[in-house]
């Protein structure tokens, strides 16, 4: 099979859905890797490391005779429209929004699998694209409240005198939120946690924070994410978090529902109600912000000098690490598709949709949209 990396043209991707470690994974079931030249280049993979590796560089269009794409972002339409009939797509596709995107895959009578849709299960870690990336979303996050923030965070004992550590607040213990607790840990600070699940409470504390107790409804949800709340509730949860936040230096806010919008978990009157200096790291900014007032890519700093970093690209902004990741993610994935070689016959592809992680991922296929988890 022809495996094909096309060069990333979303504006703010820096990362490549293959790296040249990864290749000879591909190349030792017989298959044909091609990378467009300079799809690493924001991620360190220069051309002659892919080509060192054994893929093909190639100028110009790699598309029309693929038959597995391999991309962070999902294909345009355009790019959709390029591909040949029975050409298998592995990318984030966006299946709630990427619309446009989907209706071409399924003119093309294109494969398109979505990263976002793999279920999560323990066969699937290894394919597990989202929770790869929020690991460096949540690492991301960490340095970038200790970057803004005007305080050192850890305790430091000086001829000078004691400096007392920075306290981090980190609300949602998903994988974001445990990543950054570890990182600010790492870095000295006095870290606390809030999830609305308790279950994530011993996973808080086994990182060496607090994690903070209210006295609300659980809201465990499926497959390890938490579920949408009332607004009522929202509002009581709110109320409830206000002193922890008002004293807290660092605030990093990871919460997100998948497919909606993220949860506003703090208001304009509970930043008013911070410290002038205290930094506010908002990872959901781009589905809509934890907190009001951010905004996707900017610093935002309010009249009571509260400075709010909106998170836009945040993987992105770790290319090197984030796309070795991903590059293991597409590629077991990818493997889970195709049939072994054997007896001389190059591995091929095979899309069972009885197997679990297939029929979940898949969003279009045979000319036809498919309900996720489910049938055309």
């Amino acid at each position: 099979m022809r495996v094909v990396v096309p060069t990333e043209i979303r504006q703010g991707e820096m990362r490549v859905a293959l790296v040249p470690d990864i290749v000879n994974k591909l190349t030792k079931l017989g298959h044909e890797v091609i990378v467009q030249s300079g799809a690493g280049v924001h991620s360190q993979a220069s051309d002659k490391e892919f080509t060192a590796a054994g893929a093909q560089v190639v100028n110009g269009d790699v598309l029309a005779s693929a038959d597995v794409v391999l991309s962070v972002s999902s294909l345009t339409p355009e790019q959709m429209s390029q591909l040949k009939r029975g050409a298998v797509t592995i990318s984030f596709l966006s299946p709630l929004t990427g619309t446009d995107s989907i209706d071409a895959a399924v003119k093309a009578g294109v494969s398109a699998f979505s990263l976002e849709l793999v279920p999560r299960i323990s066969r699937a870690q290894s394919m597990d694209a989202l929770t790869s990336q929020a690991l460096c979303a949540g690492y991301r996050a960490a340095l970038v409240g200790a970057e803004l923030s005007s305080r050192f965070f850890p305790l430091l004992m000086t001829a000078a005198g004691t400096v007392t550590p920075a306290q981090v607040l980190v609300l949602g213990a998903g994988v974001a939120g445990l990543q950054a607790i570890a990182t600010t840990r790492r870095l000295g600070a006095v870290v606390s946690a809030y999830d609305v699940r308790p279950s994530s409470a011993d996973e808080v504390k086994s990182m060496g924070a607090t994690f903070i107790t209210l006295e609300l409804e659980a809201l465990e949800g499926t497959g390890g994410y938490a579920r949408e709340m009332t607004e009522e509730r929202a509002a009581k949860q709110r109320e409830l978090l206000t002193p922890y936040i008002a004293k807290s230096h660092v605030l990093i806010t990871t919460a997100a529902v998948p497919g909606r919008t993220a949860p506003r978990l703090v208001t304009k009157a509970m930043v008013d109600a911070m410290a002038p200096g205290t930094v506010i790291v908002d990872l959901a900014a781009e589905s809509g912000g934890n907190v009001e007032g951010s905004k996707p890519g900017e610093i935002v700093i309010t009249d009571g000098g509260v400075k709010i970093w909106g998170g836009k690209d945040v993987p992105s902004q770790l290319p090197f690490h984030a796309s070795s990741l991903y590059s293991r993610n597409v590629v077991n994935l990818l493997t889970l598709l195709t049939k072994p070689a054997a007896d001389g016959v190059v591995a091929s592809l095979d899309l069972n949709f009885d197997d679990e992680i297939i029929n979940g991922s898949a969003v279009t296929h045979g000319g036809e949209r498919r309900t996720p988890g489910g049938k055309a």
